[in-house]
Order: C-alpha cells, then sequence, then structure tokens
C-alpha cells in the first residue's frame, strides 16, 4: 500500500464528503445513521455516522475492498448554542485539510468572530487529535478524532 497514494484520496474524499456539503449523495442507513461513500480508482471510503447533537461517528477507507485506513471521532456543539453557523465554519476548515495532514482541518481557520484550532500528533499510520471552535472567547464546539492503518497484518 501506497501511503501517498491513501494521503491524496484522504484529501480527496474529505473535499467531496461532508466538508463538501453534497448531501444528495448522502445515503440515510435503516439504523438512523448517515453514510457519506466516495470510490476513485482502486479506493473507496465510507463516511458514517450519527447525528444531530451531539454526534459520533468513523471513516474507512478500503483499497481493492481491503480495508486499509479508519478514523473514529465524536463531537459536540455546547448547549445553548446555533448549530447550523459551528458548522457552517466546520466544513470551511475541514476544506482547507492539510495536505500532509489529512485528518481532519488545518492547525487554525478564523472566520468572522470564529476560530477553528486543530492539534493533532502523530502520522497517517497512527495519530489522535483535538478540533475546537471558539467564538470571541466562549467554547462552542469540540470534536475528538483518533485512527490509523488497519489491517496490515494478520492478527485475531
Amino acid at each position: 500500500m501506497n501511503k501517498e497514494d491513501l494521503r491524496q484520496f484522504l484529501v480527496d474524499s474529505n473535499k467531496a464528503g461532508y466538508a463538501g456539503g453534497d448531501e444528495k449523495k448522502w445515503v440515510k442507513e435503516p439504523d438512523g445513521s448517515t453514510t457519506i461513500p466516495f470510490e476513485k480508482g482502486e479506493w473507496r471510503s465510507q463516511d458514517n455516522f450519527f447525528g444531530g447533537e451531539p454526534y459520533g461517528g468513523r471513516t474507512i477507507v478500503f483499497q481493492e475492498d481491503k480495508p486499509t485506513w479508519m478514523m473514529v471521532y465524536y463531537g459536540w456543539v455546547a448547549e445553548g448554542v446555533k448549530a447550523d453557523p459551528v458548522y457552517a465554519v466546520l466544513r470551511n476548515a475541514l476544506m482547507q485539510m492539510p495536505d500532509d495532514y489529512p485528518y481532519r482541518g488545518p492547525k487554525e481557520h478564523k472566520e468572522g468572530d470564529y476560530t477553528y484550532t486543530n492539534d493533532w500528533e502523530g502520522e497517517l499510520d497512527r495519530f489522535s487529535g483535538e478540533e475546537k471552535i471558539i467564538k470571541g472567547s466562549a467554547l462552542v464546539y469540540k470534536a475528538h478524532y483518533l485512527g490509523g492503518l488497519v489491517d496490515q497484518r494478520q492478527g485475531v
């Protein structure tokens, strides 16, 4: 598996997925979750989440139908805060996903009174992070995520 190909696929799938906002391609599942599918060449992904507020989900990437990489995430908008403007800022931040670290948004994105920050550690094969959105001085959004390569060698 070529990590650079995986990295580019993650950037492409992010821009076509939640960040891209093309809801007509989203699939409402019988269990109440939503799946955002994406395919390009030998790669495909499924971003499946529950939400509303708070929300949680997982993204799985397959290469030639073999699970290769995944990320799990959980986040929330603060009580009493309207979610739509916060998620608009989040989507704009996610569209600026760094090519070198293709999990969520950039280190910082400013938009009006909002500041999005993303702090992570690790590399594509094993990472974790936290993103926040501050409005003025108030925390209005927070999410945690982690992931990395899967099924790279024999196990249980």
